[in-house]
């Protein structure tokens, strides 16, 4: 594997996507902040750049991408091919889930379910698609995708799991979509050197999480530097908790 990786997280200028390329930089790799507002990508590195931890390690800087808009990822694949020639981890971090327009099935709004889903899913499809030429060219390709344990169909239908009253319809059939995905994925790119898996960070207390969220932002970002950065005999096509492998 690459020892020192250029890697892309989309929604890294704040929560579990900023500690990612924390941890990432103090490893020494070099991570582009992906942020569809510049100015918050460039406020996010040079908060990165101000910490002892990853000063002391790799290289951050700022790619602007909205995960919604074509023209913004074409401009942004164009960007890093430019730049560096190759990318070596992607990871699909941006995500959004909006307390007061889902919930139960049978009242969850289409409006709620199509935005949901077009940065969920299909901009998390569109961001793989555009960067998978870039992801070839190296000799270690890395793609994580952030889901949920609440896009797990078993989970779910569990009486005795954690989450089986925690029902968000948009936000947890997006997810269960990126699992599929994830899935397919791994198994059409088998036998080459890049590898596909579903990170759930856990509940996290970030903006999104909530302040009575159970794990710290910290522990929150560890499943996805781990699959980023795993060795030649790393798993794909995995759903992964720190470590652990998730029912589906």
């Amino acid at each position: 594997m690459t020892d020192k990786r250029i890697v892309l997280i989309t929604g890294g200028n704040k929560g579990i996507g900023l500690e990612t390329a924390r941890q990432l930089l103090a490893q020494g790799h070099t991570v582009l902040i992906g942020a569809r507002d510049s100015v918050k990508g460039a406020a996010a590195v040079d908060q990165l750049r101000g910490d002892t931890a990853a000063r002391a390690g790799g290289r951050a800087e700022s790619v602007t991408i909205d995960v919604t808009n074509q023209e913004s990822i074409a401009a942004a694949v164009v960007t890093i091919e430019r730049a560096y020639g190759r990318l070596d981890t992607l990871v699909n971090n941006a995500g959004v889930l909006s307390y007061s327009s889902d919930g139960a099935a049978s009242t969850t709004g289409q409006a709620a379910l199509r935005e949901t889903f077009e940065t969920n899913f299909f901009g998390l499809i569109a961001v793989t698609q555009g960067l998978l030429p870039l992801l070839r060219k190296s000799s270690a390709g890395r793609i994580v995708n952030v889901t949920s344990i609440l896009g797990s169909i078993s989970e779910h239908s569990d009486p005795n799991s954690g989450i089986y009253q925690a029902k968000f319809t948009a936000y947890d059939c997006s997810k269960a979509a990126v699992n599929m995905y994830t899935n397919h994925l791994a198994h059409e790119l088998k036998g080459t050197p890049i590898k596909v898996n579903a990170a759930h960070p856990g509940w996290v207390k970030t903006d999104m999480g909530g302040p009575d969220a159970p794990m710290e932002i910290e522990d929150g970002a560890k499943t996805s530097v781990q699959l980023s950065t795993l060795p030649e005999n790393g798993p794909s096509g995995g759903y992964f908790h720190m470590g652990v492998h998730l029912r589906w």
